[in-house]
């Protein structure tokens, strides 16, 4: 076998184990390999595509981060209408509801599935000869919006599926943002001054519905299919339940929640239960969805306006509760945010007795009239930290006192204000809407900061929880995140920690070593670069050595890169000019935890080295089959002129942005007809 052959072979076979473990740990919940494993195999397959770039096709699993932005959206037409559910808001309406069901069936019984009603968006996906190749918004049942790339990126949403599949098939489901995600995303965007998303499906909504799939990608979403809208070329099972089951066992991801019931007895229990239980569900359900399990049954029913007659949505109460508000207290954060909290009147809020609650910033504070004093409405969804919706204006007596977050911290001896935790100056940087503590030492950001280090899926250290991080500092075991390397030399002393025995206190050490080998992207994120998340740390590792290497860059260097803008720029270089910083690189460097950029080979191919930027409307073909052209040739394709780039391929309607651009740097500019002339040319050699 050649060795084009083989290098084929090999990524096939690393497409399969990637789709299996991404199964494994997105769809089951159990994951049969380590992250760093898992990181491994990706970073294998992606230096193979790089090097050999005519093997990559869009349902590879690298091909999750995110297309190039759209233009606008198209238009779905919906082949079998996707249709809304009616309402059932008590016992009696529910048994209405099957009463009627029965009647039109002319029936005594029939068997019922229940779902989770999850607080998402519904899509639809649409598959031919196992790829995906549309992915549409319900819209208004019968036209939605193409928003195929978006979808791509949610890693529980399979890419390819298998033989057994129908020729071509639709499945539905509900696209959802967990509820832990959903209050991270809302805190970054209160602390970038953006307006805060209502709830998890507001969230979730604007979040699939980006023209930029690179910003959906960014978000944790997650999708269950709740069920087979039709297939062709394949006979499928004739119930629902059994159709479900099918959709598994293809890859597709269905919640293990659902159950099946013979009687509406059995439904009300069900409910009931999850009513009881709904606040350990890691998303926002609204309600029990009751279908008819016989898909023969759902046909006679049929629907009557937009609703179907064989379903019902069975609502939960909301999760709300009304307590005074007596305090808005401040905690710093990791970044050295200053982010004002509700100290409240004890309240039960779905079971759970609440004391504290989220406020975001002062700028919402302001914005939403929440006052010291006031009776507000709080709200709580999974095991978070609930937050506060608003206030009960009608309810005020006129003792309430406006917030304000400079005179909460005033230190009259200072002059001026002042982090509460360590007394340092207090800035708000302009166009921002957080103050921010100055001192990098400041012990609440400190205990952040490894908090984040020690995460999964930054540097992976088991058994460092915010108990632990706390003890380590406060006992002055560490001063910062690069101490952690040094506790070896304290084996003995950790021993004699609370709840820290010999094995404990090994199997954490054995941890600390084993971080040594992270990525390098995994060690910048784990820094805690103000506006550095996961992408962009991937982003960086991609273009720098090592932790030198981009410490030693300038801002107008890392402009060049798409993707850094100036305010990330800007947060780069001023966290390495901290002289702090700096000696925990040092530290870190001596402690051996210092890894450089995987080197990759260059594809002897006649495009090699050559950067393309495609601008306006071509003739022949989409600017994504162009970009494609390109790199299968060996080349890159980018998405803005830099210094980097070769040539500017011009369209038809081009971008006077990236013209102006190209003519300044005396970039070469190319006609459609002079690029194919070119492609055909490296072709050919």
């Amino acid at each position: 076998m050649n060795k084009v052959n083989q290098v084929k072979e090999q990524i096939h076979r690393l497409k399969e184990q990637i789709n299996h473990h991404n199964y494994r740990y997105h769809v089951l919940d159990s994951p049969e390999i380590s992250d760093a494993e898992y990181d491994q195999l990706v970073c294998e397959l992606k230096q193979l595509e790089e090097e050999y770039p005519y093997f990559l096709t869009p349902d590879s699993p690298t091909q999750r981060v995110g297309a190039a932005p759209v233009e606008a959206f198209g238009v779905v037409e919906h082949p079998y209408p996707l249709l809304s559910l009616g309402n059932a808001f008590s016992e009696k309406e529910l048994a209405n509801w099957y009463t009627r069901t029965l009647r039109m069936l002319d029936d005594e019984q029939v068997d019922l599935v229940c779902e989770h009603k999850i607080d998402g968006l519904a899509v639809a996906l649409i598959y031919v000869d196992g790829k995906l190749v549309t992915g549409a918004t319900r819209g208004d049942g019968f036209r939605g919006e193409n928003i195929t790339q978006n979808l791509r990126t949610i890693r529980s949403v399979p890419l390819s599926v298998s033989r057994d599949a129908p020729a071509r098939f639709e499945v539905r489901g509900e696209v959802f943002l967990p509820v832990a995600g959903f209050h991270r995303l809302n805190q970054e965007r209160a602390r970038e001054g953006q307006p805060t998303f209502a709830n998890p499906r507001n969230a979730a909504a604007g979040s699939v519905r980006q023209l930029n799939p690179r910003i959906t990608a960014r978000r944790p979403l997650d999708i269950y299919i709740y069920m087979l809208g039709y297939a062709e070329g394949k006979a499928v099972p004739d119930t629902h339940w059994d159709r479900l089951e099918y959709l598994k066992s293809l890859g597709f991801k269905v919640n293990p929640h659902n159950a099946r019931f013979k009687s509406i007895k059995e439904v009300e229990d069900y409910y009931q239960r999850w009513i009881n239980n709904r606040e350990s569900l890691p998303y926002e359900a609204d309600g029990v969805v009751v279908k008819v399990n016989s898909v023969t049954r759902q046909e006679q029913l049929g629907s009557v306006g937009h609703e179907p007659r064989w379903a019902i949505a069975y609502k939960f109460p909301a999760v709300e509760a009304t307590t005074r508000l007596k305090e808005i207290a401040i905690s710093v954060g990791r970044t050295g945010t200053l982010n004002p909290y509700a100290i409240l009147e004890p309240v039960k809020v779905g079971g759970v007795t609440i004391k504290q609650a989220a406020l975001h910033n002062e700028d919402d504070v302001r914005r939403k009239d929440i006052r010291e004093g006031d009776w507000v409405t709080v709200r709580r969804a999974g095991e978070v930290i609930p937050e506060v919706v608003g206030p009960i204006v009608s309810k005020r007596i006129g003792k309430e006192k406006e917030y304000n977050l400079l005179e909460k911290i005033f230190d009259k001896k200072k002059g001026r204000p002042a982090c509460p935790v360590c007394g340092a100056e207090v800035i708000r940087p302009e166009g921002e809407a957080m103050y921010y503590c100055i001192n990098t030492a400041c012990p609440a950001q400190v205990q952040h900061g490894i908090e984040l280090f020690v995460a999964r899926g930054v540097m992976d250290i088991r058994g460092i929880g915010e108990s632990l991080s706390s003890t380590l500092l406060n006992e002055g075991f560490i001063h910062d995140v690069a101490d952690l390397y040094s506790l070896k030399e304290k084996r003995d002393a950790l021993m004699q920690l609370e709840k820290m025995g010999e094995k404990s206190v090994d199997n954490l050490l054995a941890a600390i070593e084993v971080s040594k080998n992270r990525s390098l992207a995994r060690l910048i994120l784990a820094l805690g670069i103000r506006h550095v998340g996961g992408e962009m740390a991937q982003l960086l590792a991609s273009e720098f050595e090592d932790l030198d290497d981009l410490k030693n860059s300038s801002s107008e260097r890392l402009l060049e890169i798409e993707g850094v803008g100036p305010k990330i720029a800007e947060s780069i270089t001023k966290f390495f000019a901290q002289p702090e910083n700096l000696k925990i690189m040092e530290k870190l460097r001596t402690a051996g935890v210092w890894p450089k950029r995987t080197p990759t080979e260059a594809a002897e191919l006649p495009l090699a080295g050559m950067e393309f930027v495609i601008t306006g409307r071509l003739e022949a073909f989409s600017r994504e089959v162009a970009q494609e052209r390109v790199k299968g040739l060996g080349g890159t394709a980018k998405d803005n002129v830099t210094r980097n780039t070769n040539y500017l391929v011009v369209g038809e309607d081009p971008g006077g942005g990236k013209l102006s651009r190209a003519g300044a740097l005396g970039t070469r500019q190319l006609t459609e007809e002079e690029f194919l002339a070119l492609l055909e040319e490296k072709r050919r050699q």
